[in-house]
């Protein structure tokens, strides 16, 4: 198993990337590597990022400005080569038809509840750890 994972995080709020960042600590299971994060606050950086490489989880937070994560999600899930799982933060349970429509692969809402959080990332890491194996 890696070491650690990089989980890219979304928002235009530093509070709701504090949140995805406590709600997760040092690592969101026991089976799954440390995550180290990677903060962007518009959606330029998370292309740029993307581009990059070495993403294994997107975080994303739906209610963001003046870009949306769920119109980012649709867009980099058309766009980016071998996407890493997304996880949508959307702003209420309704909201999860729109998450299915951006193509999300996990969706919980806001504010995070940590326990529902990391048991989402947890899952998008092992998928991930599976799609590489």
């Amino acid at each position: 198993m890696q070491a650690t994972a990089t989980v890219l995080v979304y928002s235009d709020d530093s509070n709701t990337r504090e949140q995805v960042r406590l709600a997760t600590g040092r690592r969101p299971a026991p089976d799954v590597p440390v995550v180290e994060f990677l903060e962007c606050a518009t959606h330029a950086a998370v292309v740029r990022e993307l581009d990059r490489g070495g993403i294994d989880v997107v975080v994303l937070d739906g209610e963001a400005a003046p870009m949306g994560g769920m119109g980012l999600c649709r867009q980099i899930k058309d766009e980016v080569f071998q996407c890493p799982p997304v996880l949508l933060l959307i702003g209420r349970p309704q909201d999860a038809w729109l998450a299915t429509w951006s193509r999300a692969d996990a969706a919980v809402t806001l504010p995070v509840d940590p326990v529902e959080f990391a048991e989402a990332l947890a899952s998008l890491l092992r998928q991930k750890r599976l799609q590489s194996a």
